[in-house]
């Protein structure tokens, strides 16, 4: 088992920034990838940024350029550091991570951007 615990996320205006965290533990050894999803209300989750162990990143193109993904092993944290925000980014941010053949959530932190 693997727990993922968020935070960060609150109220911002647009064009500006926030950081979101996830702490994992539990049997994390195996460990393939973590990211982070959104999933705005009556959307679907979709991925917007993703590292794996070996330090490769992927971004939903609809972030790139404003949005940056990064961890720290010896804490087995993840960070997603968002800038420029959209009201569009306003959604609820999962972490998760892929473990073996298995997928972990974390409970979900609310970002909601005011224009």
């Amino acid at each position: 088992q693997v727990q993922l615990v968020e935070s960060g996320g609150g109220l911002v205006q647009a064009g500006g920034s926030l950081r979101l965290s996830c702490a994992a533990s539990g049997n994390i050894f195996n460990m393939n990838s973590m990211g982070w999803y959104r999933q705005a209300p009556g959307k679907q989750r979709e991925l917007v940024a993703a590292i794996t162990s070996g330090g490769s990143t992927n971004y939903a193109d609809s972030v790139k350029g404003r949005f940056t993904i990064s961890r720290d092993g010896a804490r087995n944290t993840v960070y997603l550091q968002m800038n420029s925000l959209k009201p569009e980014d306003t959604a609820v941010y999962y972490c998760n991570a892929a473990v073996v053949v298995y997928d972990y959530w974390g409970q979900g932190t609310q970002v909601t951007v005011s224009s």
